[in-house]
């Protein structure tokens, strides 16, 4: 799968701007502000119908405008594949596949499979738990459409007994039946994120640490490690036992909205006492072991964003991750950098057509 030919009207700093690529490797190079990641952002806005780094629709359309249009023309599994995506400020967003729109957004999500490795991935380390779900979820999602479903289901009725206890908190009453409800269905979609998100990382562990030794140049041991409150007991006793927290803190305390991924280095939280260096290997071993994990499931080589990766790796690591994309089966890759001469220097080296785009 590649893209082919990609346009942008009122997208961020862009006003229009279209561009055609080569099938392997495109570089956007030019000085900070110029829009390069920008460009990347769009890339992956076809895929996920949002923003990597802004979410807020709204922030996404360029300052004056009303709108915004992404288009995106590809070459997947032998067809031609026309994917827009477009906003417009006060109406709801607007995916359209060859000319039809989806119904519901979450239905588009795993048909264009796409990674990013980013320099912004820091937050997977530095923040919180809701972060390293949404990259668990993210990752799952990409390959199992029912998944996604199940947890866009839980998040409403989530958000539902979340309303009904501050309900019964503002009024002064309480309603077991209708709690007990809820419990049923946070328990029904929860156990089976929570088996999935299980499954997911038995799977996934033993490819993050190969890649992990690949790109490392320690001999350091590092762990994935999974934590639930389902470990301890099931969704619905937790639930149950625990309704007088719930009705104090008018929030539910229990539940896969609460899981964690713990990143460990011989055994401590790579946060604490991981070095920069071994911080950043860590992440893209994460990350290209997410497009492993992809490829392996849909047979299709996801697309691959590198932004800005030249600044915030030494050129050893640089190398060393252009190497492994010559030496695999990768697909279609693209770059950012503020360095054309430093780009297409490390370009050379890997025996594949390329393109530079200047900005």
């Amino acid at each position: 799968m590649n893209l082919q030919k990609l346009s942008l009207l009122n997208y961020k700093n862009f006003e229009a701007k279209s561009f055609e690529f080569d099938p392997k490797i495109n570089c956007f190079v030019g000085n900070n502000g110029v829009g390069k990641t920008n460009v990347l952002d769009a890339i992956y806005h076809l895929s996920f119908g949002k923003s990597y780094f802004n979410p807020i629709t709204i922030q996404n359309i360029k300052h004056g405008e009303e709108f915004f249009v992404v288009e995106g023309f590809y070459d997947r599994k032998d067809s031609q594949e026309k994917i827009v995506v477009s906003a417009k400020k006060g109406q709801k967003k607007i995916i359209k596949r060859n000319g039809k729109a989806y119904e519901k957004l979450s239905e588009h999500i795993g048909f264009l499979p796409l990674v990013i490795i980013s320099p912004a991935d820091r937050d997977l380390i530095i923040e919180g738990s809701d972060t390293r779900r949404k990259f668990i979820d993210g990752v799952i999602s990409q390959r199992d459409s029912n998944y996604l479903q199940t947890l866009l289901k839980y998040n409403k009725v989530l958000s539902q007994r979340n309303s009904l206890l501050k309900y019964f908190a503002a009024n002064n009453t309480f309603n077991q039946d209708t709690i007990d409800i809820y419990n049923e269905q946070l328990h029904n979609y929860g156990t089976s994120i929570f088996g999935k998100r299980n499954a997911f990382l038995e799977e996934f562990f033993p490819i993050f640490q190969n890649r992990y030794k690949s790109i490392s140049s320690g001999d350091e041991s590092i762990n994935l490690l999974y934590q639930s409150q389902l470990q301890e007991n099931d969704l619905l006793t937790l639930l149950e036992t625990n309704i007088v927290k719930d009705k104090i803190s008018q929030y539910t305390n229990f539940g896969i909205h609460k899981d964690d991924l713990i990143f460990e280095i011989d055994g401590h939280p790579i946060k604490k006492f991981g070095s920069q260096g071994q911080q950043k290997s860590y992440l893209i071993a994460l990350k290209l072991a997410q497009f492993d994990f992809i490829k392996n499931h849909t047979k299709t080589n996801p697309i691959l964003l590198l932004d800005d990766i030249f600044d915030k790796l030494d050129e050893t690591r640089v190398e060393h991750l252009i190497t492994l994309v010559d030496k695999e089966n990768f697909g279609q890759l693209f770059i950012s950098d503020t360095h054309a001469e430093r780009t297409e220097e490390v370009i050379k080296k890997v025996h594949q057509t390329y393109k530079m785009f200047q900005l």
